[in-house]
């Protein structure tokens, strides 16, 4: 499958996940407002991607990676989660939640590497592009807490309870970093949009 199509599957998803009835919480405050008037158009923040930057995102091979690597990761999180939680629920079950917390924390590493060679691509940098450097900042503290975890169990020096304790942590901060990601990528999608009509009906009024 040609890498377009799967970016234009991810702006689709990320679409049908914005339940929100206010634009604000989308990062989408303004929309309405930018494409009526055209001083909030002269005001409005940078766009994620440049054109010749969407152009590079839409070519790389490393944007079809993150396509399927972003999903398959979500998914690994809700299956580990669910293993935490019916251990701490129950008593049962530690060795494959065990086993979960580790397969989750593998597929980050590949998310985060396969990503810093995807932002490289696109931006020229390995991390902290401009457009994206707070979603980077706490991806680091993801990555900080997920290895956290891995020394404290392969060290021995953490009881169970501490063990779990990190796990949750790392978790929260996966999630908060998700939807910092969510979010971005449906402002971008919609401020992209606005720009096109935009353009479209400058187009129209210079016939």
């Amino acid at each position: 499958m040609h890498t377009f199509h799967i970016v234009k599957a991810v702006d689709n998803l990320i679409d049908r996940m914005d339940m929100c009835p206010w634009p604000s919480c989308a990062g989408t405050t303004g929309v309405r407002h930018y494409e009526a008037d055209s001083r909030v158009q002269r005001a409005a923040p940078r766009p994620l991607y440049t054109a010749e930057e969407r152009r590079r995102r839409d070519t790389s091979r490393w944007t079809l990676v993150q396509g399927i690597l972003a999903p398959l990761q979500f998914a690994v999180f809700l299956v580990s989660l669910y293993l935490v939680l019916r251990y701490l629920a129950t008593g049962e079950g530690l060795a494959i939640a065990t086993a979960s917390i580790v397969l989750k924390t593998a597929v980050l590493y590949t998310i985060m590497i396969t990503g810093s060679l995807w932002e490289r691509d696109v931006f020229g940098r390995y991390l902290f592009a401009p457009a994206f450097f707070w979603e980077d900042a706490v991806s680091m503290l993801v990555l900080a807490l997920h290895t956290a975890y891995l020394l404290a169990l392969l060290s021995g020096a953490v009881g169970t309870d501490g063990l779990i304790a990190i796990a949750l942590a790392a978790y929260a901060a996966y999630v908060v970093n998700a939807g910092q990601f969510l979010l971005k990528f449906r402002a971008a999608r919609l401020q992209h949009a606005a720009s096109m009509a935009a353009n479209s009906r400058g187009e129209l009024l210079h016939r």
